[in-house]
Order: C-alpha cells, then sequence, then structure tokens
C-alpha cells in the first residue's frame, strides 16, 4: 500500500481541482467564477488553499491575468488524471467514454512519431473524443520509460529494446531508414548507389560532440544501439549534424545534401516538401515502435492505445 500524507489528502477535494483546471485553461478569476458559478472570493479563497496545500503559488498575478508557473503546468496532467478518475468513479457506468471525457493524454516520445501521428490525432480526438486533448512532451529510451512510471505521461511512444516490471508495450509498427533527396537533385535521380552515396554531401541527425554542459547526456551506446550509430567522417562526405529529422528534410528540400530518414515520415511529407524517397545502397537498419503504459487497467489509455494503432495500420 502506498504511503501517503493523510493531512494533505484531507485538504484535497474535488471541487478545487475543478478550480484548478479552469484557472489553467482560462487564467481569469473572473472568467473561472462566472463558469463554474462561484463568486470572486471564492476563487480568491482556493487560491489560497492550491498554495497552501503545495507549498508554493501555482498562479501569479499578472497584468493580463493568471500565470501557472512551472510547478502548475507539470501538476497540470495529473490533476487531469485524478478527475477523470473521480468522474469514472462516480459515474453509473464505469467504462471510459472518451465522447464525455475532458482528460488530457501525456504522451512521451521523439519529434519525428509526434510529426508522424499528430494529425491523426488531432482527427482522432476531434472526431471520437472533442472535449478530451493529449500533450506530447520529448523523451526517448528509458527517459520516456520513466516518465511512465512517475505518472508524468500516459504513454511512451517509441524504441525500447528492453521493458521494465510493471509496464507493458504494445507494438504499433516496423520501419526501416531510406535515404531523401529533393526533386530536381542535379546527380540523384530516382536511386542512389554507394559511389554516390559517400560523394554527395550528407547531412545526419545526431550529436556528434556529445550534450551541452547544462544538458543531460543520453547513454551513447544504448542511443547508437537504438536508433543505429552515426558513420564515420570518412565514410561519406558529412556536410553537417541536426537534432531533428524533421530540420534535416526541410534543409534537404532546399539544398542538394542527402539524408537518411525513418521512411513512414519521409512518406508521409515526401509530396508536401519535394522529396524523392529513395532505397540506401546498403540494407537499411530497420526497427519497432512500440506503445508503452503502466500495467494495470486505465481504459482511457487502452482507447488511445487502440486508436494509434488503427491510424498507424491504416
Amino acid at each position: 500500500m502506498i504511503e501517503f500524507d493523510q493531512s494533505q489528502i484531507r485538504k484535497l477535494d474535488g471541487g478545487l481541482l475543478l478550480i484548478f483546471r479552469e484557472l489553467l485553461l482560462r487564467r481569469r478569476a473572473s472568467e473561472v467564477a462566472q463558469h463554474l458559478g462561484l463568486s470572486p472570493s471564492a476563487i480568491s479563497h482556493a487560491l489560497a488553499r492550491l498554495r497552501d496545500l503545495f507549498g508554493q503559488p501555482l498562479f501569479i498575478r499578472r497584468a493580463h491575468g493568471l500565470e501557472p508557473t512551472q510547478r502548475a503546468l507539470e501538476l497540470a496532467p495529473r490533476v487531469e488524471a485524478l478527475l477523470t478518475l473521480m468522474g469514472e468513479t462516480l459515474s453509473s457506468d464505469t467504462g471510459f467514454d472518451p465522447a464525455r471525457s475532458r482528460r488530457r493524454f501525456g504522451i512521451a516520445c521523439s519529434e519525428e512519431i509526434a510529426s508522424l501521428l499528430g494529425v491523426g490525432l488531432v482527427e482522432t480526438f476531434a472526431g471520437a473524443a472533442p472535449r478530451a486533448s493529449f500533450a506530447i512532451r520529448w523523451a526517448i529510451l528509458d527517459r520516456a520509460l520513466r516518465a511512465v512510471r512517475r505518472g508524468e505521461v500516459d504513454l511512451a511512444l517509441g524504441i525500447f529494446r528492453q521493458i521494465p516490471a510493471g509496464l507493458v508495450a504494445t507494438p504499433l509498427y516496423e520501419d526501416e531508414y531510406c535515404v531523401i533527396a529533393r526533386q530536381g537533385h542535379p546527380t540523384i535521380r530516382g536511386s542512389v548507389d554507394l559511389v554516390a552515396y559517400g560523394r554527395t554531401d550528407h547531412i545526419f541527425v545526431g550529436t556528434p560532440d556529445g550534450a551541452l554542459s547544462e544538458d543531460t547526456a543520453i547513454d551513447r551506446e544504448a542511443l547508437d544501439a537504438t536508433y543505429g550509430p552515426l558513420p564515420p567522417p570518412g565514410l561519406v562526405k558529412t556536410r553537417g549534424y541536426v537534432t531533428l529529422w524533421e530540420t534535416a528534410m526541410l534543409i534537404v528540400s532546399g539544398s542538394d545534401a542527402l539524408a537518411d530518414c525513418p521512411r513512414r515520415l519521409a512518406e508521409r511529407y515526401a509530396d508536401r516538401l519535394g522529396l524523392q524517397v529513395l532505397a540506401p545502397p546498403f540494407t537499411p537498419f530497420r526497427f519497432k515502435v512500440q506503445a508503452v503504459r503502466a500495467a494495470g487497467g486505465d481504459q482511457g489509455v487502452d482507447w488511445l492505445v487502440e486508436r494509434i494503432a488503427a491510424m498507424v495500420a491504416g
């Protein structure tokens, strides 16, 4: 059984959480009071209770309204999950109803997965869960898995070599790297051989010089084993490195450089960016993307995983 401070729990109630959520959405006490049918003094009292409960102000008064602090933004997905759970507990129907849910689902993944799935997520929520929303935060490898275990996100999407105890994984799709070049490239037309690949300027996604001193470094061995190692500079004509495949795609679309890119992402945006999607002149690096969530019953997360799986299958 999880230990907790009972005196703190007694200070918490559903009404206070509702006020917190509305303050985060509307940023003005008067609008929150009107929406919830409360007096302005009740909102001021709730702000004081929130400050007392969490030991620090969660909203700062500014000229334009109430500005949430970083702590408030960190608490937002947990409060949303609590409200969803309370609503489901009190409802006569214990199942998850996407049409009625106001839940904000937290997702941890890399930028290319967000770019690949973002449009489908918007369409899914707009059609099936119009009151719900999603919040994507960048995290890969163990960082994403730790975020799920800590309850900071509901779901991690990515490439994971091992799934820790207490988490469960659902396979989503397999992918591989391709080579991209711009339409109208002076030497690359429909295919690329090993000689052209090596001699043509190349943009790679990676950080060959390591993390900045203020950043937390990601284990290089795990990174290379999961995403494939960066080629030695002497193997190809390396022109530069960037941190995102989306940036590499934009650079390639406006230059004569090549880049390696996940094929699904390249094919999604090839027409829009004017790109050729080419088979590499070597065996491509393949990888599997999974959805990882906490073990146990959460019908809302089950629904989200099912929708994402249907998206990538179609």
